[in-house]
């Protein structure tokens, strides 16, 4: 479908989505052969897959691709972890801007304490401020039925304002060297996460992508092989029944929106203190790595691997057609990104319509039948 919009405007549906691929960084997997560098005093290469060079395209738009897959990685565990006990979290972005408040609030202090220390401290409030945030919202809908998708997108709108009161001018987290700018201090260098593939200074790709990697593990493991993960599911089945098995639904509503929330959260502080450093206004009005979460989570079918190869999906959506990455002379950079909210909105559409397709071809396989029956002669039949 985004093939035939693309078609529509004028262009080459196959050229757009191989600049796309290209403008993800994805083409690395299978050119990294092609870098090289030179051995000193002789004129001969050696073949280097792991170059992490800003000439070598492929590399650098990888990396910035897997930062975007880091963080949508947890926002869509945040989404998903909630529906597995059948609730609609709509709240992951109010939850990612709790994490990005808490996680520079401790990034921007302490400047004399330890690396490992700081870096934990960070991770470990923005985490359970997520958590308490999202936790909110279960218990409304614990205690008085308050339907999550109304009670989230209101938190949402509380995280916004909070996040532009803090950061606005002469608010508290207002950076200290220029009030004109409604912008936060810089992340101190013992609360930066370090940088495993590429340049700190370019945005290299940081340890936080292995922290997503672990979140997934423990998003399996403990939906399936704890006993919080077995009653999380049952609610989610059948809440009357769970409750009749003697589980606490109210409980369960409590706890799975605050795992979720701390997911949201843990992305928010991996943004901050991986290669963001400092947030403003215009940041917190513009943020929408909360909200394509939930379209991750839906097209991963709430999987801990659906939800990987999802976020690498949106990820290369969004960084391939970024005005830094898009061969413009393929596709217009304005073009590009309303075809990834278009992708985006048909990745919803879809997911959400296969259950009328499914009604529909269970409909056909009854009437069909009959249809196709033999029926018997009028004679016969008096």
């Amino acid at each position: 479908m985004g093939g035939i919009v693309v078609l529509a405007t004028g262009h080459n549906p196959w050229k757009v989505y191989k600049g796309i691929f290209s403008g993800s960084g994805l083409n690395w997997f299978f050119h990294f052969g092609n870098y090289s560098i030179g051995v000193p005093g002789t004129d001969h290469h050696v073949w280097f897959w792991w170059n992490t060079s800003i000439q070598s395209n492929a590399a650098y738009n990888l990396q910035q691709t897997l930062l975007l897959t880091t963080t949508l990685i947890l926002t869509g565990l945040a989404v998903a972890f909630a529906f597995r006990c059948g609730l609609f979290n709509i709240g992951g972005q109010g939850q990612y801007l709790i994490g990005v408040i808490t996680g520079l609030w401790i990034g921007t202090s302490f400047p004399h304490l330890a690396r490992g220390p700081h870096v934990l401290l960070a991770i470990v409030v923005a985490a359970v401020c997520g958590a308490l945030w999202a936790a909110i919202a279960g218990f409304l809908k614990a205690t008085t039925g308050a339907h999550e998708v109304i009670t989230t997108i209101m938190l949402n709108w509380i995280a916004y304002w909070i996040g532009s009161y803090l950061f606005g001018q002469g608010g508290p987290l207002q950076n200290s060297a220029n009030k004109s700018v409604p912008v936060s201090d810089t992340v101190v260098t013992s609360a930066k996460l370090p940088v495993f593939w590429g340049n700190a200074a370019l945005q290299g790709l940081h340890i936080g992508f292995f922290i997503a990697l672990a979140a997934l593990i423990a998003f399996w493991f403990t939906l399936n092989r704890t006993t919080t993960g077995y009653e999380v599911r049952a609610v989610g089945f059948n809440p009357e029944a769970a409750r009749y098995g003697g589980i606490s639904v109210a409980r369960n509503y409590i706890l799975a929106m605050a795992i979720s929330g701390s997911f949201a959260g843990l992305a928010g502080c991996m943004d901050m203190l991986g290669y963001q450093y400092r947030f403003g206004v215009l940041d917190v009005q513009t943020s929408q790595l909360g909200f394509i979460g939930i379209a991750v989570a839906l097209l991963g079918r709430n999987k801990a691997i659906g939800v990987a190869l999802s976020a690498l999906l949106f990820a290369a959506l969004l960084y391939g057609t970024s005005t830094r990455s898009i061969d413009q002379s393929v596709l217009r950079p304005e073009l590009a990104g309303n075809l990834t909210l278009m992708i985006q909105a048909l990745v919803l559409l879809f997911v959400g319509a296969d259950v009328l397709i499914l009604a529909l071809w269970q409909a056909r396989r009854r009437v069909l039948p009959r249809r196709l029956k033999p029926q018997a002669p009028a004679a016969e039949a008096r």
